[in-house]
């Protein structure tokens, strides 16, 4: 019998990852409705904005009005994504609980991205990462492309091991591997994830898989088979990648809030509350919710409900 862990902690993203690419502006209030009802929900971890410059992320111009006006719960830690010391800068001015920086095991998606090379964002990051610790601010470190690229195909477990080398080196205190285009399967994403533990601990370590080919809960049962226990998710299947056409959203926290409770493994979190977070903000978008298991629920409910009233 493989060894589950008993807890796993869920990073819900969709705040941040999930909407950025959203072409319609969202405003700033149903970003932060969102927020309280992750967290009303049992979300400790959320995502919530980044702190960029609005010419490249337009969405996200909203950050510091979003930070300060949630009401923020004892025991949730909010995150923000910081692409450099500028946007540090404006990111520690909103009392964030930690940032993110991050990197890709791709060259080419790194220029495609932030149009520099694996190294020079390495160096970016450097001064980020010492002013945040010298803060007091947690470090995340997000590797982007662990398993495959749009533009260079497959990636090696060896340009991931030279990646989670760098980010250790300069001080990152969590890594996380991502599916950036969704494109992995268990063995890949076992043999990224063996590789970045050549340089972090199993207990810094968390998954981030998107679900273009279906395969993001596969691939996060192969991480739970491993150790991990620490993922990171977006409500209703919220996101997509601006530099990999097709991507699809990363794996909805629904689907692996179900998945997990299935297995007797912990989350804290309450799937009904969390559907409801879910069809809140996909109503907002004016979509369906890309959730499977909240698509079945709120069918569930609506049946339910016809039959009450007839």
């Amino acid at each position: 019998m493989t060894s589950y862990p008993q807890r796993v902690k869920l990073v819900d993203v969709g705040p941040r990852d999930g909407l950025q690419n959203e072409k319609q502006p969202v405003p700033a209030a149903v970003k932060v409705e969102l927020v309280h009802r992750l967290q009303n929900a049992g979300l400790t971890e959320i995502e919530v904005t980044s702190f960029v410059s609005p010419k490249w992320v337009p969405q996200m111009a909203d950050n510091a009005e979003v930070m300060a006006a949630i009401a923020r719960k004892p025991g949730v830690r909010y995150s923000v994504l910081t692409p450099n010391l500028k946007g540090y800068e404006a990111a520690v001015l909103s009392r964030p609980d930690e940032i993110v920086v991050f990197g890709a095991a791709s060259e080419a998606f790194s220029q495609k991205n932030i149009n520099c090379s694996i190294a020079e964002s390495i160096k970016r990051f450097a001064p980020v990462v010492e002013a945040a610790r010298a803060a007091g601010i947690y470090v995340r470190g997000a590797m982007s492309c662990t398993v495959g690229c749009p533009y260079e195909g497959e990636v090696a477990p060896e340009r991931v091991a030279y990646l989670a080398g760098l980010m250790k080196g300069i001080g990152v205190q969590h890594i996380g591997v991502a599916d950036t285009i969704g494109v992995g399967t268990p063995v890949k994403v076992r043999k990224a994830i063996e590789a970045t533990l050549q340089h972090f601990d199993i207990n810094d370590v968390s998954g981030h898989f998107h679900d273009t080919y279906g395969q993001a809960l596969s691939n996060t049962l192969a991480a739970l088979a491993m150790g991990v226990w620490q993922y990171d998710t977006s409500v209703a299947g919220l996101g997509g990648c601006p530099y990999a056409k097709g991507a699809t959203g990363n794996v909805a926290t629904e689907d692996v809030v179900y998945m997990l409770h299935g297995m007797g493994i912990d989350t804290g979190i309450d799937l009904d509350q969390l559907i409801d977070a879910g069809a809140f903000i996909s109503e907002h978008l004016g979509r369906p919710t890309q959730s499977r298991v909240a698509k079945a629920v709120l069918a569930k409910r609506a049946s339910s409900a016809v039959c009450e009233a007839v």
